[in-house]
């Protein structure tokens, strides 16, 4: 061993222990607001039977117009109220938050349940199966932090990623201006941008995005392929559980529970048309 082993030994990374954990145990998925819901209804689609307890903080959001330290410590309590509710798993639905605060929620879990994030699963994907230009849309403190850029260059450095910031598209979702001509206007500015002239792919780095996916593509026609991370997500997530066997394998009617920081009426007419008319939101402030 050298003298610099000797004087800085090397932590080791604590291997994560699941035996503790049982199928039938909920999975806890955040966001800041209602974006976090098309990562939800895709899990619900592709594992029906999984029991799923969901954390908008609508208080707090766009995360991504918050200090990295802001967003850590939104973060950091969120993941202990899922760590309190029991969940096996936890998605962070948001992109804002993966890219400033996965090590903390990494750090809270410490190993004891598995953790699905929505930009590494998405960057590996895109690394080995894209070859070409990689365009990306996200909010000020995803862009900020780089982390698809390092993400889809650790797999493969000879793609190059073009990062955008868009902040206006988070707060048109979230007051309803879907299909909107003032989105439309929004939309058709920011895909214009020099940044993203010559892209061939798109990744839409923000779980809010996806609800904008027909607007995007109309803007496109077939000239770029518009990447749905949430599908990704989702089948990343399956893989996990069905690699420490903790997919619940019973046909029992799933259970949804749903907490926000802050009612809005917004986010529950929102909510309602991503989900299906049975949601019933619980006010939880952290």
């Amino acid at each position: 061993m050298s003298t610099f082993a000797k004087i800085f030994p090397l932590k080791k990374k604590k291997k994560a222990d699941y035996s503790h954990l049982n199928a039938s145990q909920p999975i806890g998925v955040f966001d800041s607001g209602v974006g976090g819901l098309t990562v939800a209804k895709e899990i619900k689609r592709l594992l029906p039977h999984e029991d799923l307890i969901y954390f908008g903080d609508t208080k707090h959001l766009p995360y991504g117009e918050k200090s990295k330290e802001a967003i850590i410590g939104y973060v950091s309590r969120i993941t202990e109220f899922l760590l309190e509710k029991n969940c096996k798993a936890i998605v962070i639905a948001c992109n804002s938050a993966t890219a400033n605060a996965l090590k903390e929620v990494l750090e809270l879990v410490d190993g004891k349940i598995p953790v699905i994030d929505v930009i590494n699963p998405v960057a590996e994907k895109i690394s080995y199966e894209i070859h070409t230009n990689v365009g990306v849309i996200a909010t000020k403190a995803t862009v900020s932090s780089g982390l698809y850029r390092k993400s889809i260059r650790k797999h493969n450095k000879f793609i190059k990623v073009d990062e955008l910031a868009t902040p206006l598209l988070v707060p048109a979702i979230e007051e309803g201006f879907k299909n909107h001509p003032i989105t439309h206007a929004i939309i058709y500015n920011y895909l214009s941008n020099n940044k993203l002239k010559n892209i061939e792919t798109l990744i839409l780095g923000c779980t809010h995005y996806p609800l904008l996916m027909d607007e995007i593509k109309q803007y496109y026609g077939n000239r770029v392929r518009v990447i749905d991370s949430p599908s990704i997500v989702a089948n990343e997530l399956r893989m996990v559980l069905e690699q420490h066997r903790l997919l619940n394998a019973t046909s029992h009617k799933a259970h949804y529970e749903f907490y926000v920081s802050d009612l809005t009426k917004n986010f529950e007419k929102i909510s309602k048309k991503i989900f299906g008319n049975t949601i019933s939101l619980e006010l939880k402030e952290l």
